[in-house]
């Protein structure tokens, strides 16, 4: 809230603080729900998108930011050697695909919009679901 003062951010209506896996909005509620770098530093991914599916409207889009491990070659190899530094501080750089695609087939009632690397070097992706 400071900074939103300190910088005259005046497009910032609230601020509220929640645990992602319990958010306090009703079901239903969002269009759309926009995690950018969340996913993988949460403790509990799969509630935490549980919940994400919950308060998003049918027909609405869960849009996720977020380092997916490499499946193979050169960054693979860096992210496991990077891993025990990455995990002090809060990160799973070896974050699996199939972590996602587990919790999409599991949970049902959501389809895989998009799945994209960003630059630079495709470390990043976007990653689309729409909740059926």
């Amino acid at each position: 809230q400071a900074r939103v003062r300190e910088l005259k951010l005046f497009n910032v209506e609230t601020l509220a603080v929640m645990d992602a896996k319990h958010l306090a909005f009703p079901d239903n509620f969002f269009d759309a729900v926009v995690a950018q770098y969340v996913i993988t530093a949460v403790p509990d991914p799969e509630a935490t998108l549980d919940d994400f599916i919950r308060v998003l409207k049918p027909g609405g889009e869960l849009i996720l930011v977020n380092h997916i491990g490499a499946e193979s070659g050169p960054r693979r190899i860096f992210e496991l050697a990077f891993a025990p530094i990455a995990r002090r501080l809060g990160w799973r750089p070896e974050f699996p695909w199939a972590r996602l695609a587990n919790w999409a087939a599991k949970h049902g009632g959501v389809t895989l919009a998009e799945r994209r690397p960003t630059p630079p070097l495709g470390h990043f992706s976007l990653i689309r679901y729409r909740k059926g």
